[in-house]
């Protein structure tokens, strides 16, 4: 990786150039500074068409805008993170901020300040780098070492916002007047400057607002989830067709393998990809990814590709690597699907939304008082909780720009709510049987078996946007044989 000098002071142009710390040229010369100002072409974009989502962007900023009137509020995307030393993670704007603009540059703000009405909003970003200072060629973050930011006219075009610099943004924040609000936790800049205009309550009620908003996906969001859930279906595809490579080398494998179709249809994985064999399959979110991959042994794919717009999919399937299930590992499947069969019977507009999860749960503890592992009768265990020991987790989340999405909504609204159409949750039941369960006979211990797939609610019930994926165990052998032989 290049090193790069760097100016004491990038916006003074006065400012002698100051060397890194072991840096191999001793400064710049007159005569270098000079010859990088010029001698460049128009890169300006012009005719420049807004992003495909740019009225559902407007649309969520108005019913923002309608309510909180008469208040100003500040929605960060945030700032880039140190990896080490003077690297950084890869930048992934707040959800709050691209929802509401679609944008997804490091430092943007958009603010709405109030007026007559309702509200002026004005997208706050950098604009392009400086070439009179030598920003552009100097700087870690300037556009020859990171590439071409857009201009502040260009922003305009592109995301239907007047746009300014972001770096005049923290005066003009001291100054305001009246109430605000503020998304915490994103940009400790804008947060400094709002320190004695803000209270917590107040930007908990924005944060939460903004969450229970994204409750209902409007049909752009649904489309860029089967989009979303479409590429990662071609990514477990993948993956059983170099099981052999995995099994020559580790879990590292299927994760790697994983990962190159996200990044080569869409933006990144969702989260962190859980590839677990064997007794690994028993650890809920185990990302390690670095244990054995078995002939005769069970891997648990829980996976997902995030568009470039950062909808993610969320989908599990338990895969026997040899392409067979066994005996008991095709009871412990069964099971599961049999219980995700009544998950999503149960997912249908007007439903509570725990309806799902007590369907799963009571097909679980049925199969596990049937088996003897526990006491019935079937109430009493799910009284208690008792089937939990090997349920362990809730059976779904809401799913969208976040995996675990709307997060921070009320709990009325979200788990104590109602179903309505466009929601998009995931339905996952799961067991899992702990190599050291010495409650259970010796051949259970070390399976575990998730099967989730995305839920879209409709009008008249629910459509399963991962239908593409088999569930049932025979179907997945089938489907692994033909990918196999392929």
């Amino acid at each position: 990786m290049a090193e790069e000098l760097t100016p004491e002071n990038p916006d003074e142009a006065e400012e002698p150039i100051k060397q890194r710390k072991n840096g191999l040229y001793p400064g710049v010369s007159d005569e270098l500074a000079d010859s990088m100002k010029s001698g460049w072409a128009d890169t300006a974009l012009r005719g420049l068409e807004p992003i495909a989502q740019a009225a559902e962007t407007a649309a969520r900023r108005a019913a923002l805008s309608a309510r909180f009137p008469g208040e100003r509020l500040v929605i960060p995307a945030g700032n880039l993170k140190t990896r080490s030393n003077d690297t950084e993670y890869a930048f992934r704007a707040s959800v709050e901020y691209a929802y509401l603009t679609g944008n997804q540059t490091e430092d943007g703000v958009l603010v709405l300040e109030p007026v007559t009405g309702g509200h002026r909003e004005t997208i706050y970003l950098l604009p392009r780098s400086d070439r009179e200072n030598g920003e552009f060629w100097l700087s870690g973050q300037g556009e020859l070492w990171v590439g071409r930011r857009h201009s502040l006219t260009e922003s305009e075009a592109l995301y239907g916002i007047p746009a300014s610099d972001v770096r005049e943004l923290a005066d003009t924040l001291r100054e305001a007047t009246g109430p605000v609000r503020v998304v915490r936790g994103y940009d400790a800049g804008v947060e400094a400057a709002l320190t004695d205009k803000v209270t917590a309550e107040r930007d908990a009620e924005l944060r939460t607002f903004l969450s229970e908003a994204r409750l209902v996906k409007d049909d752009f969001e649904v489309g860029e989830l089967q989009k979303a859930v479409d590429s990662t279906v071609r990514g477990f595809e993948d993956v059983v067709r170099v099981l052999d490579k995995a099994e020559a080398t580790s879990e590292r494998y299927i994760e790697g393998t994983f990962f190159l179709r996200a990044r080569v249809e869409g933006n990144d994985v969702g989260y962190g990809t859980i590839a677990a064999a064997g007794p690994h399959a028993c650890t809920l979110h185990w990302v390690r990814n670095d244990g054995p991959v078995r002939s005769g042994d069970l891997l648990l794919l829980d996976a997902g590709v995030e568009t470039h717009t950062y909808y993610t999919a969320d989908v599990t399937r338990t895969l026997p690597v040899n392409g067979r299930f066994s005996e008991i590992q095709r009871k412990i499947y069964d099971a599961v699907y049999d219980a995700q069969e009544a998950g999503i019977a149960a997912v249908r507009p007007g439903a509570k939304y725990r309806d799902f999860h007590d369907a799963a749960q009571r097909v679980l503890t049925e199969r596990l008082v049937g088996w003897g592992l526990v006491e019935g009768p079937v109430e009493r265990v799910l009284e208690l909780g008792l089937q939990r020991r090997w349920t362990l987790h809730g059976t779904g989340h809401m799913l969208g720009m976040d995996v675990h999405d709307c997060a921070a909504a009320r709990v009325e609204s979200y788990v104590d709510g109602t179903l309505e159409p466009g929601m998009v949750l995931t339905v996952e039941p799961g067991l899992y049987f702990q190599a050291d369960d010495l409650t259970v006979p010796e051949e259970y211990r070390g399976i575990g078996v998730r099967i989730e797939d995305d839920i879209l609610v409709t009008a008249d019930g629910n459509r399963n946007l991962s239908a593409g994926l088999p569930r049932e165990s025979g179907e997945v052998e089938s489907w692994m044989a033909a990918l196999l032989q392929g």
